[in-house]
Order: C-alpha cells, then sequence, then structure tokens
C-alpha cells in the first residue's frame, strides 16, 4: 500500500490519474485526523457509469476538508511499470 496527501481541490484529479493506471484494487480517503472518509474496493477494468457512486462519495467528501491522504492498494499481478 502507498499513501500520498493531497489537498481538497487536488482530490478528484489526482483519483482520476491514479484509477487510469488501471492496477488500483482499493482507495481509501482519509482526512487530516487520519478518520476514514470513503474505503472503495475497485475491481479491474472499472469504468464509466459503474464509478458514478465513488464520484458522487468524492464529491461530497471534498467539502469536508483541505487536505486528504489517499491509500492506494494496488494489485501486484497488473503492476504497471513506466519507462522513460
Amino acid at each position: 500500500m502507498s499513501e500520498i496527501k493531497v489537498a481538497g481541490d487536488k482530490l478528484k484529479s489526482t483519483l482520476k490519474h491514479l484509477l487510469r493506471e488501471g492496477n488500483v484494487r482499493r482507495v481509501i480517503i482519509r482526512n487530516a485526523s487520519g478518520r476514514t472518509l470513503l474505503d472503495m474496493p475497485l475491481t479491474a477494468g472499472v469504468a464509466g457509469a459503474v464509478l458514478m457512486p465513488f464520484w458522487i462519495a468524492v464529491a461530497g467528501i471534498v467539502a469536508l476538508a483541505k487536505e486528504f491522504t489517499v491509500v492506494i492498494e494496488r494489485d501486484p499481478e497488473t503492476a504497471v511499470t513506466r519507462t522513460e
């Protein structure tokens, strides 16, 4: 698992970027004090309308705080390696 700190106004764009990678199994969003606001398991290949409840929940929690920690659990079998 990995954690990243994200400002409230960057939360949605950060999550979109992570989901495009395709190997995210679970996303946990916590506020600055460490309280879990959203814990959402994701399955490979999820897209479009299936993610609508996820984005509605994200939109709702953005108003709650200015800083978040996003915990990402990745699927090791579908790890993405970047070549530069």
